[in-house]
């Protein structure tokens, strides 16, 4: 091809843009912009010759250098911890220059998109685009710069995440095409969570009197029965209650015997009324004194009419409270206890509850009392369980919320400390935008579809919404009536490659 041909190409594809910019902006106020006087100088103008057009270079920011005799523009895309926006850097014989008097304008076109033109104001050193340069970063730019009086275009097609591939080709590889659009979904959503005890059915054994271990019946991981020795202790409390029970029990009896004799005697008028109401007294402190010492040593989980004939006085068995599992122990033999130490902890874990981490977006459509499949998929256990809170705070830190669910725990199956995910259906409603699940790749760790425009397949990132794993919600990156690949769309992102996949800024 000739030099001529080529600079004829070249002039055309310049005047389409042009043209396609003044139908754009038609009756529009695009001061400050360029008016139809200047269009026709650049056309007119060898503006192809020698400096006046160059391929962009890699700026000193890191950026496309675009460059004609003396004067150059740096595009540089800044998305560092904000939406991304064009920063423009202006340069004189290499020297940057403030952007001041420069008047720049860069119209980008996409596949299936209207042209959007960027203005700028300067910042610092540099100018800034006046709206965000949305994803993806492919798009073919245009730009047109005004300075003392001189006109400076450049053109430049910035492709990635694009994949060339006619319809036979697409076929042949099983890859689906379908179209966005609106669809009545059943949202579910998936939360990760942990099995943990059910801290309702925990229970703390203390000893509740002081003593010496003699031997321990009982140890961690071991189930319980109720009322089963977990341990056995000597106190000389327990034998100074024992004894003030035998004597109030002695007393009691011997003051009864007395105020029985007394009673009659009375009666049978042989003494006087005097000793029949002491003795009635005598009768009545007995009996609370012995009432005391009976609920004392009840209190203590002892049989107060059990037979202390020959037996240990001091001896004192501490008796699980409830059937369950041990879950901590710190008792051990000869050590001496206070009677407020715990001594072991019981769980019942005929119930245990499941703890999910729940993010704010998914909290309007959690609901106590929803029914929620748990699956633990490491030890092939899966039950239903129910929502039964729902925290009202959202952690500082970690920005989620704790949802507990119930699970029936009978058979044991369950196991506190299991990972779980955790599955939870709302009811149905209709979205504006869906695509089927199939088509969701990562890349960079965000997910992506493939739109269909013509014989290209473009990478779409995408912001998501609900989702009842078939279908999902697209809140942004694609709209209704586009086209995308469903089936076998990892092919294209394998197509890429790495380095295809990467932004090119």
């Amino acid at each position: 091809m000739s030099k001529n041909q080529s600079n004829s190409i070249i002039i055309a594809i310049l005047i389409g843009i042009i043209l396609g910019w003044i139908i754009l902006n038609w009756g529009k106020d695009t001061s400050p912009t360029i008016n139809d006087k200047e269009i026709k100088k650049i056309i007119s103008s060898d503006i192809l010759e020698g400096e006046k057009y160059s391929f962009p270079s890699k700026g000193p920011k890191g950026g496309k250098l675009f460059s004609t005799k003396n004067f150059s523009v740096e595009v540089t895309i800044f998305e560092g911890g904000i939406s991304p926006y064009f920063r423009l850097y202006l340069y004189e014989n290499k020297k940057q220059i403030m952007p001041a008097k420069v008047n720049i304008e860069i119209t980008l076109t996409r596949l299936a998109a209207p042209a959007q033109i960027f203005r700028f104001v300067p910042e610092k050193d540099y100018l800034v685009s006046n709206q965000v340069v949305h994803e993806p970063h492919s798009f073919e730019m245009a730009i047109t710069a005004k300075r003392n009086g001189q006109i400076f275009y450049w053109a430049h097609d910035q492709i990635e995440g694009r994949i060339e591939m006619p319809d036979t080709a697409a076929q042949r590889h099983g890859i689906k095409i379908m179209t966005a659009g609106p669809e009545v979904i059943k949202p579910s959503i998936k939360l990760p969570g942990e099995i943990i005890f059910n801290h309702h059915n925990i229970v703390q054994v203390v000893p509740r009197i002081p003593g010496v271990v003699i031997s321990v019946a009982r140890h961690v991981g071991q189930q319980v029965k109720k009322d089963e020795v977990l341990a056995v202790i000597e106190s000389p409390m327990l034998a100074e209650l024992h004894s003030q029970y035998l004597i109030a029990q002695k007393r009691f009896h011997l003051a009864q015997k007395t105020f029985k004799r007394e009673k009659k005697l009375w009666e049978e008028k042989i003494t006087a009324k005097q000793d029949f109401l002491t003795a009635q007294e005598m009768l009545g402190e007995a009996d609370t004194i012995f009432n005391l010492t009976t609920v004392k040593l009840r209190a203590l989980g002892v049989d107060p009419k059990s037979n202390y004939s020959g037996k240990n006085l001091a001896r004192f068995e501490i008796l699980a409270p409830i059937s369950g599992l041990i879950i901590s122990k710190e008792i051990a033999q000869g050590k001496t206890l206070k009677q407020d130490q715990e001594i072991f902890t019981i769980a019942d874990v005929s119930t245990v509850w499941t703890t999910l981490t729940a993010y704010p977006k998914d909290l309007n459509i959690i609901e106590i009392g929803q029914k929620v499949l748990v699956n633990a998929t490491a030890f092939n256990v899966e039950g239903e369980g129910e929502i039964t809170y729902i925290s009202a705070l959202i952690g500082k830190r970690t920005r989620t919320a704790a949802v507990r669910v119930e699970l029936d725990n009978r058979n044991g199956k369950w196991r506190p400390g299991m990972f779980v995910n955790a599955r939870i259906e709302t009811e149905e409603i209709q979205v504006p935008v869906t695509i089927s699940m199939d088509a969701i790749q990562t890349v960079r760790n965000e997910p992506v579809a493939f739109g269909r425009y013509g014989e290209y397949f473009e990478m779409r990132p995408l912001e998501l919404g609900r989702n009842d794993e078939k279908t999902v919600e697209v809140i942004k990156g694609l709209a209704a009536g586009e086209q995308y690949a469903a089936g076998n769309s990892f092919i294209l992102k394998a197509e890429l490659g790495k380095d295809e996949t990467s932004h090119d800024h």
